[in-house]
């Protein structure tokens, strides 16, 4: 269904717009994240039970991005739970992190790109991804993690700027305003490509070197 008339106007533009503006307003993430859930510009959060926003500490160092709620979490209300959650759970913790840890500098902070959940696990659209960045780029200013693990192509491509598939942009260390970013894959494909594990377990590795004080690539 088409999102609903903005404030501004009607239509993906506007909706744009609109979430630039309330994203901008929020000074910190109290703010942004009720700014998140008093946004109407996206049809998404009509078909929704929850609006998903993030869990674990803000003041982590490191910051985990996915794509959007699952069935799971829009019944619970945070970002990576049930299966997915769980291996990602335990891949953090294979390098000393949690999302549940008490010490910053051993925690982590998921979040999505998107905030509801698209109507049978679909992945969202351009038009849904786009309007919700301005979101996801202020979480991410007010948030201010050393390391983004972009979990995905959809996180990938949003904060990038880049149509390159995951399978591509995996491994290598990217910048996002001068914030390093590894992109990695989601752990929903790792539990139907068992296989690519040993290769998320290689930007593990790399992350937890980059978090021990390894230089990043440029």
């Amino acid at each position: 269904a088409p999102a609903p008339a903005t404030a501004k106007g009607s239509g993906p533009a506007a909706g744009v717009a609109d979430a630039r503006a309330a994203a901008a307003a929020a000074a910190d993430l109290d703010a942004l994240h009720a700014a998140i859930r008093a946004f109407e510009g996206c049809a998404l959060k009509r078909g929704a039970r929850s609006t998903v926003i993030a869990d674990g500490d803000p003041a982590a160092r490191v910051m985990v991005i996915g794509e959007a709620p699952g069935r799971d979490e829009d019944r619970v209300g945070k970002p990576f739970v049930g299966r997915s959650g769980e291996l990602l759970d335990r891949m953090l913790a294979a390098v000393g992190l949690s999302r549940t840890a008490a010490d910053p500098a051993a925690a982590a902070y998921v979040t999505n790109v998107v905030y509801w959940r698209p109507l049978e696990n679909r992945r969202p659209s351009g038009d849904e991804v786009a309007m919700l960045t301005p979101f996801l780029e202020r979480h991410v200013e007010l948030a201010r993690p050393e390391v983004l693990l972009l979990a995905g192509a959809t996180p990938a491509q949003a904060l990038l700027g880049t149509e390159l598939g995951i399978t591509r942009l995996r491994g290598s260390w990217r910048r996002w305003r001068g914030l390093p970013v590894l992109p990695t894959f989601h752990p929903a494909y790792l539990l139907r490509q068992p296989l690519k594990k040993r290769e998320v377990w290689a930007d593990l590795l790399a992350l937890r070197a980059a978090l021990d004080g390894e230089e990043i690539p440029a």
